[in-house]
């Protein structure tokens, strides 16, 4: 095995086949797997049978299922638009965490991927840069310090929330029932555990709040988050 990075290793030379490959055309097979069914999708195997081709092939242009799932990660992180130089530094911060949260409702398991080790591809790079970029250099960010604070903050959020949606997602699926079939489904409980009293914050929450669909919770938990980092970070 190479102790070269995938993205350093060049691809084997090509050769006259039936069924012509590379990279590219490993990745988006794998992530079409991945999309329809989930990580547990994708093995060597069945990406080779979705391009007509023998596993052994694969090796040639992909050495481990991990570099498989480092460079599916990469080609997602390349689907999300990063914002031009010199954007405020609040929007900047607002249009990557929808970019990632748009990129992980179209490819689920994306989620699954995000927050281990270190995404080091030339599309997830160029990522972290330009995170970073949009507070580096501005005065209520004197250290690079502060700057890798906020950002990692923007991102657990990120992270966590969409994680949760993605999650919720999945075992409404699982379980068959549409969110309005499992409300119906658990409010006699529900209702039988509220008129103990013992509850009375969450019933606020049941009977008071304000349901809304996913998005604007996620503005919400981005805006108060936001909201801490620039209280934090006030040039006075």
């Amino acid at each position: 095995m190479s102790n070269e990075l995938v993205w350093d290793r060049p691809e084997p030379p090509s050769k006259p086949s039936p069924t012509p490959l590379s990279r590219e055309l490993i990745v988006n097979a794998a992530i079409r797997l991945a999309d329809e069914g989930g990580l547990d999708e994708v093995s060597f195997r069945k990406v080779a049978a979705a391009l007509n081709a023998g596993p052994m092939r694969l090796y040639g242009y992909v050495e481990t299922k991990d570099e498989l799932l480092d460079l599916m990660v990469d080609e997602v992180y390349g689907e999300i638009a990063l914002p031009d130089p010199g954007t405020d530094w609040r929007a900047a911060l607002t249009q990557i965490a929808h970019g990632i949260r748009t990129a992980a409702k179209r490819h689920p398991w994306l989620v699954d991927l995000l927050g281990g080790r270190p995404h080091r591809g030339p599309n997830s790079l160029a990522h972290i840069e330009a995170s970073l970029a949009t507070l580096d250099g501005r005065p209520e960010f004197p250290t690079i310090d502060h700057v890798l604070g906020a950002v990692s903050a923007v991102m657990a959020f990120v992270r966590g929330a969409v994680g949760s949606e993605i999650a919720e997602a999945r075992e409404e699926r699982s379980s068959g029932m549409t969110e309005e079939q499992w409300q119906a489904a658990s409010g006699p409980y529900m209702q039988r555990m509220l008129a103990t009293g013992k509850f009375p914050t969450l019933a606020k929450v049941m009977f008071e709040a304000e349901h809304t669909n996913a998005e604007p919770w996620f503005d919400t938990g981005l805006n108060y988050v936001l909201d801490g980092i620039a209280t934090r970070h006030s040039p006075a």
